[in-house]
């Protein structure tokens, strides 16, 4: 059984129908890079599954269990935790009072403040320091340790090196490799195609909020990601997702 399977998921903006018809599932172990232009649905598709925005068809289903439409914090006590687009960190608190926070409604396991701090060496000496004062860099390690703390069994992370430096990107993909070491499930969205391959197990890409291209990470190559990426489908069809 997928520890997350979604069928035929629709999710509409008003009027503006963002995800179509999704289909695809996740393995527990497995991370899933999901790339596409700005705009193809893949924020929205994440938000959906985390239950910050309720889908108008279709089904989603973690562990077995339907949790379309179960809530949001309901979402996160099952093991579902978002990285959302922009961190959204509590500004005003300190570092170490945004992970506390969050380590309270989320499941009992092994992701402790300590934990969260030796995986994120950068943020000890920042722990007391107010969110609004840290680098980029800092905030979204901030922002994935905070879910990290609510011990999650799905970690969706929406576009981790946006709007960050180089040496920024470098030290949190260091860290999130040694997150994947663990055996982390993750879903990820990630324009750096070359970043995103090298942790991935398994590549999907959205067009116009439709799944256009599935396959193993291994066997795609970035010319049939980038023609999936610009609608190029002839060139991509082997793994054209149905």
């Amino acid at each position: 059984m997928s520890l997350l399977s979604i069928r035929s998921l629709d999710v509409r903006h008003g009027l503006l129908q963002a995800v179509r018809q999704v289909t695809f599932d996740i393995e527990e172990g497995e991370r899933v890079a999901l790339t596409g232009a700005n705009g193809a649905g893949k924020t929205t598709l994440l938000r959906a599954i985390a239950g910050a925005h309720r889908p108008s068809g279709g089904q989603i289903k973690f562990d077995g269990l339907d949790v379309t439409r179960t809530p949001a914090h309901r979402r996160v006590a099952e093991g579902i935790a978002l990285v959302p687009e922009g961190r959204r960190l509590f500004s005003a608190m300190t570092v170490e009072e945004n992970l506390r926070i969050a380590g309270g409604y989320g499941r009992t396991g092994g992701w402790t403040l300590d934990r969260v701090m030796e995986t994120f060496p950068m943020l000890k000496a920042r722990r007391r320091a107010r969110c609004s004062t840290l680098s980029g860099g800092e905030q979204q390690a901030t922002a994935i340790g905070r879910a990290l703390m609510t011990n999650p069994r799905l970690l969706l992370l929406d576009e981790v090196s946006l709007g960050l430096s180089p040496l920024a990107v470098d030290i949190v993909y260091k860290s999130l490799e040694s997150l994947i070491a663990t055996g982390a499930t993750v879903l990820l969205v990630e324009q750096d195609l070359k970043r995103a391959l090298r942790i991935a197990t398994k590549v999907l890409c959205m067009l116009d909020g439709r799944i256009v291209l599935s396959g193993d990470a291994r066997d795609v190559t970035r010319d049939q990601i980038t023609d999936a990426y610009f609608g190029h489908r002839k060139r991509a069809g082997w793994a054209t997702a149905k």
